[in-house]
């Protein structure tokens, strides 16, 4: 690490004395106008009570009130999506809705190392409203109508996250059509199971994607129609899908629907919305099946965690066969809050696809809401501290100073507004400046990430637990909580159970919080598995007139209520000296370090260790190497190097040291792997989680080396 200079370490110590003051001087001031006893209480008030417990178990509820929202559609009986939507156009008619910004041109542009990149050249977000949304969805779903499709029959939808994806599925909804969901990223194998397993004729996908079906159509014999969402620039070819499958463009059925008679089959509450397809961390993807009734409650659970405003704008890439972002989606659209929708590479200023000079998405939309995952989260974090890290001495160490202050003083319960709207105001304006709170989910979010976004992009991250199987809905954050590695508190649509797990020495008797496998039980637990009764008998329950789901997941329950997730059993290894080893808690706390692009922890229960597969970032891994004075230019020569495995091995000691893990957590063994981990290699899910099982079969070998 760089040391300061004497006269930095000077204009260090005058910023430090000017900051005393000025704290001094303006405590008064902000103790009267920001009150933060009463901060400090909302932060520390009751979230859950426990209303029942036995010998093993103890079953948890929100003393949350339901909001004027909730009691509304109880009252009303909206208790159906296709209700859910009409609602919000009753509601919010002429408002925009979704919008999709206008790509203009594909251009090429000379990057610094001489190669050529096509960039968009992108114009504003054209805006769809209400109603105009709701007439293209009621417009495609009597277009599936006119093309032989009825009432219950399964579609699926293929897409990126995209307004066709949203307009589509309302659309079957109001034909009370189940929409079936595959990820995107998902390889032929999976695509090809969800769409036989559901025995679908009709495909919606992309013109992005569509030529995958080439190579899936002859083993999905029940396809008959592919329904193509259009690429605003690319011609659509619609050759080479055979004689047996129409081909037909998104707004070609539009206007079958708009010169329909046919009138809408509305769907009843039990009556299957999605089967919404896992990302299959454990195996074949499994159908999850969602009523409507599910998804509504699901969606009302969230709307008693916070307020929403007029001017709040959601910013939307993640992807929609992810049940956080089609329920965030949902609930935004009932609130009357505009959906922008954007892409990775088209997200922020430095996007791969945003030409130099240009805005990327989030500077145009400016948004005020954004639901993430810990990935994209992991890589915001490390790409602020490699720019702090990379900088000069001094503007690390007043960052650094700015950090400390900041933490302390909401600790506190003060806000610090002018900090917020002068150091912090470059990485706040990376995602457009103007952001309210973050949603987090589909995995733990790392404590160190946690607490440094919350305090850089000043707003709240706030971190929910919820499955697949709960439509997405069980525990949350709210604004006034400050905790880090806490899911929050029930939602009220459902009663959180934690029930004692002897093998894994967890139980609800244990000091000073009780602990457990979680079970979640209430109106929108899913059905079940599809077409999968054993899967689902093993998997879900009913008890005391409620439908309950067995997670797998071991938490903990604070005096507040806040539940924390502190384990999962299948993750759980117990080594050959009767410690426990939570490999996917050592995995969250070793990605943080910027050596890390992904990590497999794996423990052998005969051993007294366990060791790391790791795939490394290309250019820290370099830049140890020349520090090390190991001159190499490829990621396989740096890998391959028996040098390097030592010299990562002791970086990610050390920062397991730093982040408090046991000495039996902390791998005694690597291997460097040079191939990143994609949904193609089969390595990783849809939705980038490990396939544990596939890892260690693949590197078996690298697995018995590092334990001889």
């Amino acid at each position: 690490m760089t040391s300061l200079k004497p006269m930095e370490s000077a204009i260090l110590l005058l910023i430090r004395c000017i900051i005393s003051i000025y704290t001094f001087v303006t405590w008064p001031v902000y103790f009267v106008l920001q009150k933060p006893w009463k901060i400090r209480a909302n932060r520390s008030r009751l979230r859950a009570v426990s209303l029942t417990h036995g010998d093993d178990f103890i079953l948890y509820r929100s003393v949350t009130e339901i909001s004027d929202v909730h009691a509304r559609f109880l009252q009303d009986k909206i208790d159906t999506m296709e209700k859910v939507f009409r609602f919000a156009v009753r509601q919010h008619g002429q408002k925009c809705a979704l919008g999709t910004r206008e790509i203009l041109a594909e251009e090429d542009e000379m990057q610094p190392n001489g190669r050529m990149f096509k960039k968009f050249l992108l114009g504003d977000f054209q805006w769809r409203t209400f109603t105009q949304t709701d007439s293209e969805a009621e417009s495609f779903g009597r277009g599936l109508r006119e093309l032989g499709l009825r009432s219950r029959e399964n579609v699926v939808v293929f897409a990126e996250t995209r307004a066709e994806w949203l307009i589509s599925a309302n659309g079957c909804m109001k034909q009370n059509m189940p929409i079936v969901t595959l990820y995107a990223t998902l390889g032929d194998d999976a695509i090809i199971h969800g769409i036989n397993e559901t025995e679908v004729s009709c495909v919606i996908t992309s013109q992005e994607l569509l030529p995958k079906f080439k190579n899936i159509l002859p083993c999905t014999p029940n396809v008959t129609l592919l329904i193509v969402m259009e690429d605003p620039l690319k011609p659509l070819d619609l050759n080479g899908y055979g004689d047996t499958v129409a081909v037909l463009p998104y707004q070609e059925v539009i206007r079958l629907g708009d010169l329909s008679s046919k009138s809408g089959c509305l769907p009843k509450p039990d009556d299957t919305a999605i089967i919404m397809y896992t990302s299959g961390s454990t195996g074949s993807p499994k159908g999850v099946i969602m009523s409507h009734q599910n998804v509504v409650n699901a969606m009302l659970g969230y709307t008693n965690v916070t307020t929403f405003y007029e001017n709040d704008v959601y910013m939307a890439y993640l992807p929609l066969a992810h049940v956080l972002e089609l329920i965030s989606e949902s609930i935004w659209m009932l609130f009357g809050i505009p959906i922008g929708y954007s892409t990775p590479l088209t997200m922020t200023d430095k996007s791969s696809k945003i030409k130099r000079g240009s805005q990327g998405d989030a500077s145009v939309l400016r948004p005020t809401i954004i639901a993430s995952v810990p990935l994209v989260l992991d890589r915001i974090h490390k790409s602020i501290q490699e720019k702090i890290e990379g900088g000069p001495a001094i503007t690390k160490a007043v960052f650094n100073l700015a950090m400390e202050y900041k933490n302390e003083w909401t600790d506190r319960g003060y806000e610090t507004p002018i900090i917020n709207t002068t150091l912090f105001k470059p990485i706040r304006a990376l995602l457009g400046g103007r952001l309210r709170f973050v949603l987090s989910g589909g995995a733990p979010l790392a404590p160190e990430t946690h607490k440094s976004l919350k305090t850089t992009l000043c707003c709240p991250v706030l971190q929910g637990y919820g499955l697949t199987e709960t439509c997405a809905a069980t525990t949350v954050m709210d604004p006034d909580d400050n905790s880090l590695g806490m899911t929050g508190g029930p939602l009220t649509c459902c009663d959180v159970k934690l029930v004692s797990w002897e093998e894994g020495n967890y139980r609800i008797k244990d000091w000073p919080n009780p602990r457990g496998e979680i079970h979640i039980g209430g109106t929108n637990v899913a059905v079940g598995y599809y077409k999968q009764p054993e899967k689902t008998k093993e998997e879900f329950y009913e008890e005391n007139g409620r439908h309950w789901f067995r997670t797998g997941d071991i938490g903990e329950f604070t005096q507040e209520g806040f539940l924390q997730i502190i384990d999962r059993k299948k993750d759980l290894v117990k080594l050959q000296y009767g410690e426990y080893v939570s490999l996917g808690k050592v995995e969250t706390q070793l990605k943080i370090n910027p050596l890390v692009e992904n990590i497999c922890i794996y423990a052998d229960p005969t051993k007294l260790f366990p060791v790391a597969l790791l795939v490394p970032n290309f250019d820290h891994l370099k830049s140890l190497a020349e520090k090390n004075g190991i001159e190499l230019n490829t990621i396989e020569e740096l890998c391959s190097h028996p040098e390097m495995a030592k010299l990562v091995l002791g970086e990610l000691q050390k920062h397991a040291v730093k982040c408090r893990l046991q000495k039996f957590e902390i791998p005694q063994a690597l291997t460097l792997i040079p191939d990143i981990w994609t949904p193609d290699s089969g390595l990783v899910t849809a939705a980038f989680k490990l396939k544990r099982k596939t890892v260690q079969d693949r590197y078996e070998a690298s697995i018995d080396r590092m334990y001889s």
